[in-house]
């Protein structure tokens, strides 16, 4: 998915999240976030058919993945699994706007960066 960043491929997985995680949602996508068994920073990433056709769903999942790029190059989340679920804005958002609101609901959800 992500040079260098673990992801989540299970449906177990994401399963596991959606019912025992935490929820956040923002007008381009919902975070759901929960500490794992030590297994570091995972990522899972998901965009709906309901989002538009092909380019436009995996135009919405590069611009997420390179949010979280973006984001570990300057912070360690942790023990923690993070599903994203890519809405319709995220494909179009302004990027600035894409990054603050994941740092956002990151902070909302109570995952303070540690170094």
């Amino acid at each position: 998915m992500c040079a260098g960043v673990p992801t989540l491929k299970t449906s177990h997985d994401f399963r596991r999240i959606a019912q025992t995680g935490q929820k956040w949602v923002t007008p381009a996508f919902i975070m759901q976030i929960s500490k794992n068994d030590g297994t570091g920073f995972r990522l899972g990433l998901t965009v709906s058919r309901k989002v538009g056709n092909a380019v436009v769903r995996n135009r919405a999942k590069r611009r997420l993945r390179e949010t979280v790029r973006l984001y570990l190059q300057q912070n360690n989340p942790g023990d923690i699994d993070i599903v994203l679920i890519g809405r319709t804005a995220a494909a179009d958002i302004d990027f600035v706007k894409l990054q603050k609101d994941f740092r956002w609901a990151l902070k909302s959800l109570g995952v303070a960066p540690q170094g």
